[in-house]
């Protein structure tokens, strides 16, 4: 596809886009709209998480962190110093944590991106000196430490109690026109000459070395951006809900991620979007099942059947879509092969 009309694809989603997001506040319950508005979040968390596990083939295990470390960047500096001083009762916050204040919520978000793609970029020089199951385990060990981190710190987080009256700027139109920047731009990074080179490292890391592709640069950029749309997520994810708690910022966020990327297919980033919609829409479509008054037939609703259910679809799924359902493939690599078949 030459760049014109690239482009003109580009501005066609979008302005589709864009309108869906205006029209659908007024066609949908207010209910919708907050699942939808969610679902956006973790389509930004998806593909960017994919970029590094999917693109880049690097089993890592940290989004919880980078979400944390974006969701409190953004409280923190969206809290005027008079609130931070009503909602530090554990302890008075450090004077450059008080004194902060950015009432920009965009100017903030990107803080918060650029502060976790900072700790990420610190973080590359020990995870990438191993590779596999061990890259795995340091970064899962990275979650816990943040989480621990804002827990034992109440100058800086508030500790356990969290941190709420976050303004509720990531109103549903905002989240979505965010969503749609960062799939563009992700998409844009993975057919560059640096996402090439990323796949290269998936593929065969020590011949994408001997082909002179600096493997580890191409890891850090990759692991770098992920980082900083996983904050931007996160501030997202706070303002949209109000409060924050270290607890929100387990290792299921990542788990939730995880199977998202791979249902969709690790490396597809229009399957990372087909995930997420599935995964949370779903999780929403079998709600009814764990409320006691639904009944279909003589199979009654109970709490927890909803997990079960859905569990029993994923592992379904799973059996006849081993590499995920679109695999390494975007969706339009399908329509093309369906056309040639046809044609």
């Amino acid at each position: 596809m030459d760049a014109k009309k690239y482009f003109m694809l580009i501005a066609i989603i979008s302005i589709l886009f864009i309108g869906f997001l205006y029209i659908s506040p007024k066609i949908f319950s207010d209910y919708t709209i907050t699942v939808l508005g969610n679902i956006y979040i973790f389509i930004i968390l998806a593909i960017s998480y994919n970029l590094i596990n999917g693109v880049t083939g690097q089993f890592s295990l940290e989004p919880n962190g980078f979400v944390a470390i974006g969701a409190y960047v953004t409280a923190i500096l969206m809290l005027s110093p008079e609130l931070k001083e009503q909602i530090y009762m554990l302890t008075e916050p450090l004077p450059l944590i008080r004194d902060v204040f950015v009432p920009n919520p965009f100017l903030a978000l990107l803080i918060s991106g650029f502060v976790a793609a900072l700790v990420a970029l610190t973080l590359a020089f020990p995870v990438f000196r191993v590779r596999g199951d061990y890259l795995a385990i340091v970064t899962l060990g990275f979650g816990f430490i943040i989480r621990i981190f804002l827990i034992n710190t109440p100058s800086v987080s508030n500790g356990s109690m969290g941190l709420d009256s976050i303004p509720a700027f990531a109103t549903y139109f905002w989240i979505g026109v965010v969503c749609l920047i960062t799939v563009i731009l992700v998409y844009n990074i993975v057919y560059s000459r640096y996402g090439r080179a990323m796949k290269s490292v998936r593929d065969d890391e020590d011949a994408a070395l001997a082909m002179g592709v600096n493997t580890f640069n191409m890891k850090t950029i990759a692991f770098m951006t992920s980082a900083f749309f996983e904050g931007v997520g996160g501030g997202l994810l706070a303002s949209s809900i109000g409060s924050i708690s270290p607890d929100q910022f387990t290792f299921m966020l990542t788990f939730q991620l995880l199977i998202i990327i791979v249902l969709g297919g690790l490396g597809s980033m229009s399957g990372a979007i087909i995930g997420t919609i599935l995964f949370l829409g779903g999780m929403e479509v079998l709600r009814p099942l764990d409320d006691n008054t639904w009944h279909f037939g003589p199979i009654h609703g109970i709490p927890g059947l909803r997990m079960v259910v859905f569990s029993i679809l994923l592992l379904l799924i799973m059996l006849f879509a081993r590499r995920g359902l679109l695999g390494d493939k975007e969706i339009w690599d399908y329509i093309k092969l369906r056309r040639r078949i046809n044609g």
